[in-house]
């Protein structure tokens, strides 16, 4: 039996035409030895797989055969490769510095190829140090490694620096094409597509699964079997999906998705290939854009038709729904739900504003439309409108149940309570003016006084039902008014008017706001419908209030002068 040699070596390039994936940087090595600008130390960074160790054994190989006369010579005992994964001492690194002294017997150079060179131990990047910045004119140093930040900077700066892309899907995709053709092996090119896909950037990794899809599959590539091996979710789902999607389909969407899960699929791979998908149809919505869908041409096709059918918003908005639940699956205990809730979000952002009736909404959108007529508005409009206004109304006389004695009453206050035509919401200017006007018209209600009591009073009566609403306001929480309130008590002026006096016209304003609701209080407990109040502001009070200790001190010495005598007995301090 014949020794099978995998792809990876089999097929690696043999010359930079080789190479695929990586033109910028073959063609500036070619031309550096062209013109005999080449750099002795060299580091050649990038992913695994992308062709770092080929590239330093084709430009080693190079370097000592671009002489027409020395072309036939065999200059691989000029070429020394170190793995610094296992050589990682300083032991290492001075050994590798004595040789670097002996000239090469033949050719110009000796290449010394240090792979993984990131693994070295600081010392022995320090001990390698003076070599690389002095190095003999018959040494060049080619550095190759995947983590260039591992590196300490005093090598980085003294190296020619080669950064190595990962290689893109068509790339590898194409590659492979040729190997397939080259082994006689008949490959979807949705098969192969995968396997591009799959490795991320790297040849080797793609010539390795294009190995084991062969060892499987046989002389027949199918796009089938690779997704079954590869435990892929197949494209096809994706465009199913979205057509659930599309069509408001929330049952069948969960069905659907509990036999994804049935079938071995993880929910995070579900959800960001789902994320890919919409991000592939939002490109494929503009023709010019349509090269950055990494896909084969047959797919492409496919993802042109249903963007045709995807509105733009939609596909904004479900990206954006699949990105935040992928951000949020590690920390979520409920994994499942959270993607079934995305789904679910999903399959209702199509769903037509329309259908949504306006008398779900507590006030309709109409209702503060500037300057439209009652005879604009639709039927339902009206009735919607007919029946905040009676809920104010009976909401009005819940509050206040004495005003049942008065139709008049009624009436004026549910006019007061109802908003003219063109408010403006919001904070502006003018909603904050026609807020004050309301509250004016609220303080001033006119009444029919013919049917109302007019029953006198105490002083006893009034103090009492007053104390009763400073009571009510500090249970609801309106401490400062309470406060107000507390500051004078009230007086018994003539024509059932009840004087007020404080020290400020802060107060004063506070009050007023809050005059119409004291009123109805006192008018209904006190049976006597011709109560008002007069409000007048004394500076002098002011003055009279004690808020330090000491002038509290001094207040009650007044009132009782036998404290004075109790403070010095007892040796007391304010």
């Amino acid at each position: 039996m014949n020794n099978f040699v995998v792809s990876a070596l089999r097929y690696r390039p043999k010359s930079f035409d080789d190479v695929v994936g990586q033109r910028s940087i073959t063609t500036t090595l070619e031309r550096a030895i062209e013109k005999d600008h080449l750099a002795q130390a060299l580091l050649f960074t990038g992913p695994r797989g992308v062709g770092k160790t080929t590239c330093a054994r084709i430009l080693a190989r190079m370097i000592n055969s671009r002489g027409e006369n020395d072309k036939t010579q065999d200059f691989s005992f000029n070429i020394f490769e170190l793995d610094a994964a296992s050589n990682n001492s300083v032991d290492d690194i001075r050994n590798l510095t004595d040789q670097v002294r002996i000239p090469p017997q033949v050719g110009s150079y000796k290449v010394y190829i240090i792979d993984e060179v990131h693994m070295l131990s600081t010392s022995a990047f320090n001990a390698f140090l003076k070599t690389l910045e002095e190095p003999p004119k018959h040494c060049i140093f080619i550095l190759a490694t995947t983590e260039k930040q591992k590196i300490i900077p005093t090598i980085l700066s003294r190296c020619q620096i080669y950064d190595f892309k990962r290689i893109s899907t068509t790339d590898i995709m194409n590659y492979l094409k040729l190997i397939a053709k080259d082994q006689n092996i008949s490959a979807d090119e949705d098969a192969l597509f995968i396997i591009a896909k799959k490795s991320d950037g790297a040849m080797r990794d793609a010539l390795s699964i294009f190995d084991r899809m062969v060892s499987y599959c046989g002389v027949a590539l199918t796009k089938k079997a690779v997704y079954k091996n590869l435990d892929i979710i197949d494209f096809e789902v994706y465009f199913e999906f979205t057509d659930q999607i599309l069509n408001n389909n929330i049952p069948q969407i969960l069905i659907d998705f509990n036999k994804i899960l049935l079938k071995g699929f993880g929910i995070q791979n579900f959800i960001n290939g789902l994320a890919s998908h919409f991000r592939d149809l939002y490109i494929a919505k503009t023709p010019e854009m349509l090269y950055l869908v990494e896909s084969a041409s047959d797919t492409k096709k496919l993802y042109v038709e249903q963007a045709k059918i995807s509105p733009e918003n939609f596909l904004k908005e479900a990206i954006n729904l699949t990105n935040e639940c992928d951000l949020n699956f590690r920390n979520s205990k409920n994994q499942r739900l959270l993607a079934e809730l995305c789904l679910m979000k999903l399959a209702s952002i199509s769903l037509d504003p329309e259908k949504k009736k306006s008398n779900l909404y507590i006030i309709p959108p109409s209702f503060f439309q500037r300057g439209k007529s009652k005879s604009n508005l639709s039927d339902e409009e009206v009735n919607v409108e007919s029946e905040l206004k009676l809920t104010n109304e009976e909401n009005l006389v819940d509050t206040y149940p004495a005003l049942e004695e008065s139709v008049a009453i009624k009436e004026n206050l549910t006019k007061s309570l109802t908003f003219e035509k063109g408010l403006s919401s919001g904070l502006s200017l003018k909603s904050i003016k026609t807020k004050k006007e309301h509250q004016l018209k609220k303080m001033s209600v006119v009444v029919d006084k013919e049917d109302l009591p007019v029953t006198p009073y105490s002083k006893k009566s009034l103090i009492k039902y007053w104390n009763e609403y400073v009571l009510i306001m500090e249970n609801k929480g309106r401490h400062n008014l309470a406060a107000i309130l507390k500051l004078d008590k009230p007086k018994m002026l003539a024509d059932f008017k009840i004087g007020l006096e404080f020290p400020n016209s802060t107060n004063k304003l506070e009050l007023e706001n809050e005059k119409n609701d004291l009123l109805l209080f006192l008018k209904k407990s006190l049976n006597n419908h011709e109560i008002d109040l007069s409000i007048t502001v004394n500076e002098e009070i002011s003055s009279n209030i004690a808020y330090t200790p000491i002038e509290k001190y001094e207040k009650l010495k007044e009132k009782n002068p036998s404290i004075e005598r109790l403070k010095r007995v007892f040796n007391l301090e304010i």
